[in-house]
């Protein structure tokens, strides 16, 4: 399997960046990791060896981004102004140089986001906010609400990054069509701590008629890896 290490000075962050990219050709896809996580989480959790297979025919290439959550939503001793700021630069960071590099590599205008748990919240913020450049959106088992990390403070950037919140209200037709012809899908186990956010998250879709997937998993399904391992295959081979 072709492996790829890239780490460059963001200007966007004011820091050095690193991700590792698997494959060789295919569609793109960018992963988001879970809370804190960092760039080689997919390839150590055996996320990259549950996909093995697509990513060695060429089917897709992974781009597996590194996060700076402890920068930005639990970066407690910042205002969270300050906090839902650094996400934002984050979100700008990966639009205008991770998603550049994944075109120029593959030759796909628009990729794919997932994530799992947290990740989960990244990769359908992203989704929502770019669709423009992204086609399919895959969560797995996926948190979406932000307000716990507010301390009770909101304003209008804590808004437009809370997608329970700016979702239910959005009338953009430019946006909605666009959201109406994109693939999601939202998975989450039967003892899964995310199943009632992800129920929520689909009553917004259905509501707001988006077509997308909700995936329940019994037989005592949870949140964590293994799960996610078996997510992954099912959603993209």
């Amino acid at each position: 399997m072709n492996r790829e290490y890239h780490k460059w000075y963001s200007p966007r962050l004011n820091r050095d960046m690193e991700l590792i990219a698997f494959g060789h050709a295919g569609m793109p896809v960018l992963v988001f990791p879970t809370s804190m996580g960092k760039f080689f989480e997919y390839e150590d959790r055996g996320m990259v060896d549950a996909l093995r297979w697509p990513i060695e025919r060429g089917s897709m290439m992974l781009f597996c981004v590194d996060g700076i959550d402890q920068e930005s939503w639990y970066c407690k001793w910042a205002h969270p102004s300050g906090r839902v700021y650094r996400h934002m630069q984050y979100d700008d960071y990966v639009y205008s140089e991770v998603v550049p590099l994944m075109r120029a590599r593959t030759g796909h205008h628009k990729i794919a986001t997932t994530g799992a748990s947290f990740g989960g919240y990244h990769c359908t913020n992203f989704a929502l906010k770019h669709p423009d450049a992204v086609h399919t959106c895959v969560a797995m088992s996926g948190a979406f609400d932000i307000h716990q990390f507010l301390d009770g403070y909101y304003d209008e950037n804590c808004y437009f990054n809370c997608p329970v919140d700016y979702l239910p209200a959005m009338t953009d037709p430019w946006y909605l069509n666009e959201f109406r012809n994109m693939r999601w899908v939202f998975g989450a186990g039967e003892h899964d701590i995310c199943l009632a956010e992800n129920r929520r998250m689909s009553g917004i879709f259905h509501a707001k008629g988006i077509p997308h997937w909700f995936d329940f998993w019994g037989f005592g399904a949870v949140h964590d890896w293994p799960l996610w391992q078996q997510m992954a295959r099912k959603y993209f081979e």
